[in-house]
């Protein structure tokens, strides 16, 4: 018997995989498009250095970032733009829920929540591999002060590698929360575009939490969307160190496990309820 379990246990991840595996690879065939993005991410990520170099110059120590710490911030941004971007989402899936065509999804043998995390988690994934390498290796061949620092030691890079993971399940996490809530929606445009606003504004994509005030500062950094970018970005700039580290990724693993849990539990209630018309 446990033999047998181990067998069905296996076999459910290895469909997974199979959805996480194709949709990577439908994934990174649109070379074209990642290099018009990266083109537009360049002249972002540079514009954005100018600005902010014009700000430190005119009072450095009004700043709560060091700016060799903010290049960093910056061009990790950039480079990984897709793994955090909200606004992506997967439009096939609102149209599956719209015009009824999940009922196909639902008679297939799988997890309606997984076969999404995998899906959306391989579509970010293959969009940031596309784009990451060359403006990273841009970024650290840039002259002073705009050359992204490398991390202050291995420990740094693993972390850093680790909290980039999780903040990915996070934004995947979220994203699927708004593919769920559109089962008790007839339209959702408007729950969409909300959300990811606010996402972008508490998640340190407008301005790093940081810079935000103190009060305000608090309260984003207890938020999930903290979770997303703003901790492996500045785990890497040593922005985050000690205490305030730790508390930090305890709160990114928290909001996982919780936002997965809530998920899923939605996902069941949506599939008990869901109405398709016609035939």
């Amino acid at each position: 018997m446990k033999k047998q379990s181990t067998i069905q246990r296996e076999f459910s991840l290895r469909k997974y995989f199979s959805f996480f595996r194709l949709r990577f690879n439908m994934g990174i065939q649109y070379r074209t498009a990642a290099a018009a993005g990266m083109v537009t991410q360049f002249v972002w990520g540079f514009m954005e250095c100018f600005v902010y170099k014009a700000f430190y110059d005119s009072n450095p120590a009004a700043f709560p970032m060091e700016f060799s710490s903010m290049m960093a911030y910056i061009w990790l941004q950039q480079a990984f733009l897709m793994f955090f971007a909200t606004w992506m989402m997967d439009n096939e899936i609102f149209d599956l829920i719209i015009n009824g065509n999940i009922a196909y999804e639902l008679c297939r043998p799988v997890s309606i929540y997984n076969m999404w995390f995998a899906k959306n988690a391989a579509n970010r994934l293959s969009k940031a591999v596309l784009r990451c390498f060359p403006i990273l290796i841009t970024a650290l061949l840039l002259p002073e002060p705009f050359r992204m620092p490398l991390p202050k030691d291995i420990g740094t890079a693993i972390l850093f590698v680790g909290t980039m993971a999780l903040g990915l399940g996070v934004t995947v996490a979220f994203c699927i929360l708004v593919y769920i809530l559109s089962f008790f929606m007839v339209s959702s445009q408007g729950i969409r575009i909300l959300l990811t606003s606010l996402v972008d504004f508490f998640c340190g994509s407008i301005v790093p939490i940081p810079f935000l005030p103190e009060p305000l500062r608090t309260v984003v950094e207890l938020l999930p969307f903290a979770g997303m970018q703003n901790v492996p970005l500045r785990i890497y700039s040593s922005d985050l160190a000690g205490t305030e580290m730790t508390r930090a990724v305890g709160l990114q693993l928290f909001w996982f496990v919780l936002m997965v849990g809530l998920g899923k539990w939605l996902c069941r209630i949506a599939e008990r309820r869901v109405v398709v018309q016609g035939g």
